[in-house]
Protein backbone atom coordinates (compact mmCIF):
# COMPACT_ATOMS: atom_id res chain seq x y z
CA UNK A 1 0.00 0.00 0.00
CA UNK A 2 1.85 3.49 -0.87
CA UNK A 3 1.39 6.32 1.06
CA UNK A 4 0.58 9.46 0.20
CA UNK A 5 2.31 12.01 2.49
CA UNK A 6 1.75 15.81 2.93
CA UNK A 7 5.19 17.47 4.43
CA UNK A 8 4.05 21.01 6.05
CA UNK A 9 6.99 23.29 7.11
CA UNK A 10 8.36 26.64 6.28
CA UNK A 11 11.77 25.28 5.39
CA UNK A 12 12.61 23.96 1.92
CA UNK A 13 15.82 22.65 3.51
CA UNK A 14 13.81 20.78 6.08
CA UNK A 15 10.87 19.22 3.71
CA UNK A 16 13.74 17.62 1.65
CA UNK A 17 15.36 15.74 4.66
CA UNK A 18 12.30 14.31 5.64
CA UNK A 19 11.63 13.23 1.91
CA UNK A 20 14.84 11.71 2.38
CA UNK A 21 14.31 10.25 5.65
CA UNK A 22 10.96 8.51 4.67
CA UNK A 23 13.12 7.12 1.48
CA UNK A 24 16.00 5.60 3.70
CA UNK A 25 12.94 4.51 6.42
CA UNK A 26 11.91 2.67 3.28
CA UNK A 27 8.51 3.79 3.71
CA UNK A 28 6.05 2.67 1.04
CA UNK A 29 5.21 5.72 -0.44
CA UNK A 30 2.49 7.45 -3.20
CA UNK A 31 2.50 11.00 -3.59
CA UNK A 32 4.57 13.48 -1.75
CA UNK A 33 3.12 16.78 -1.57
CA UNK A 34 4.61 19.61 0.12
CA UNK A 35 3.32 23.47 1.49
CA UNK A 36 5.17 25.94 3.30
CA UNK A 37 2.78 26.63 5.71
CA UNK A 38 -0.37 25.38 7.36
CA UNK A 39 -2.72 27.11 5.25
CA UNK A 40 -0.84 25.75 1.86
CA UNK A 41 -1.05 22.32 4.00
CA UNK A 42 -5.50 22.80 3.94
CA UNK A 43 -5.57 23.88 0.64
CA UNK A 44 -3.58 20.24 -0.69
CA UNK A 45 -5.52 18.65 1.94
CA UNK A 46 -8.58 19.74 0.24
CA UNK A 47 -7.47 19.04 -3.64
CA UNK A 48 -5.24 15.39 -2.61
CA UNK A 49 -5.95 12.34 -1.00
CA UNK A 50 -3.68 12.42 1.45
CA UNK A 51 -2.86 9.79 4.08
CA UNK A 52 -0.78 11.12 6.48
CA UNK A 53 0.52 14.33 6.84
CA UNK A 54 3.75 15.44 8.82
CA UNK A 55 3.50 18.95 10.05
CA UNK A 56 6.26 21.50 11.49
CA UNK A 57 4.47 23.52 14.18
CA UNK A 58 6.54 27.16 13.89
CA UNK A 59 5.45 28.48 10.39
CA UNK A 60 4.17 32.03 9.05
CA UNK A 61 0.50 32.04 8.00
CA UNK A 62 -1.07 29.46 9.97
CA UNK A 63 1.09 27.78 12.28
CA UNK A 64 0.59 23.63 12.84
CA UNK A 65 -1.41 23.52 15.80
CA UNK A 66 -3.61 26.34 14.16
CA UNK A 67 -3.61 23.77 10.82
CA UNK A 68 -4.00 20.70 13.00
CA UNK A 69 -7.35 22.88 14.49
CA UNK A 70 -8.70 23.60 11.38
CA UNK A 71 -8.71 20.11 10.13
CA UNK A 72 -10.55 19.15 13.33
CA UNK A 73 -13.33 21.17 12.33
CA UNK A 74 -13.46 19.64 8.37
CA UNK A 75 -15.30 15.88 7.97
CA UNK A 76 -13.02 15.06 5.24
CA UNK A 77 -9.46 15.53 7.19
CA UNK A 78 -10.00 15.26 10.70
CA UNK A 79 -9.25 11.09 10.12
CA UNK A 80 -6.25 12.10 8.85
CA UNK A 81 -3.58 11.08 10.74
CA UNK A 82 -0.58 13.84 11.48
CA UNK A 83 2.99 13.69 13.29
CA UNK A 84 4.42 16.99 14.47
CA UNK A 85 7.98 17.42 13.97
CA UNK A 86 9.46 19.80 15.57
CA UNK A 87 12.04 21.02 18.31
CA UNK A 88 9.37 22.21 20.03
CA UNK A 89 10.26 22.00 23.68
CA UNK A 90 7.25 23.35 25.69
CA UNK A 91 5.49 20.13 27.73
CA UNK A 92 2.52 22.17 27.56
CA UNK A 93 2.32 22.83 23.69
CA UNK A 94 3.38 18.90 23.15
CA UNK A 95 0.46 17.55 25.52
CA UNK A 96 -1.93 20.10 23.94
CA UNK A 97 -1.22 19.05 20.65
CA UNK A 98 -0.94 15.10 21.61
CA UNK A 99 -4.63 15.83 23.01
CA UNK A 100 -5.71 16.71 19.75
CA UNK A 101 -4.39 13.44 18.58
CA UNK A 102 -1.39 14.75 17.04
CA UNK A 103 1.97 11.91 17.58
CA UNK A 104 4.94 14.25 18.60
CA UNK A 105 8.71 13.84 16.87
CA UNK A 106 11.16 15.59 18.10
CA UNK A 107 14.00 17.30 15.02
CA UNK A 108 16.73 16.01 14.90
CA UNK A 109 15.35 12.32 14.13
CA UNK A 110 16.36 9.39 12.54
CA UNK A 111 14.85 7.13 9.78
CA UNK A 112 14.20 4.33 12.13
CA UNK A 113 12.02 7.12 14.77
CA UNK A 114 10.08 8.11 11.34
CA UNK A 115 9.30 4.51 10.34
CA UNK A 116 8.24 2.92 13.70
CA UNK A 117 5.82 6.04 14.76
CA UNK A 118 4.20 5.72 11.04
CA UNK A 119 4.09 2.20 11.48
CA UNK A 120 2.15 2.36 14.90
CA UNK A 121 -0.19 5.31 13.78
CA UNK A 122 -1.00 3.10 10.36
CA UNK A 123 -0.82 0.09 11.25
CA UNK A 124 1.64 -1.09 9.16
CA UNK A 125 3.29 -4.63 9.14
CA UNK A 126 4.18 -5.99 12.63
CA UNK A 127 7.54 -4.58 14.20
CA UNK A 128 9.02 -7.35 16.30
CA UNK A 129 11.34 -6.08 18.83
CA UNK A 130 14.70 -8.27 18.45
Amino acid sequence: MAINILIVDDSGVMRSMIIKTLRMAEIPLGDIHQAGNGQEGLDVLGEQWIDLAIVDINMPVMNGEEMIDRMQQEPEMKGIPVIVVSTEGSKARIERLEHKGAVFIHKPFTAEIVRDTINDILGLGENDES
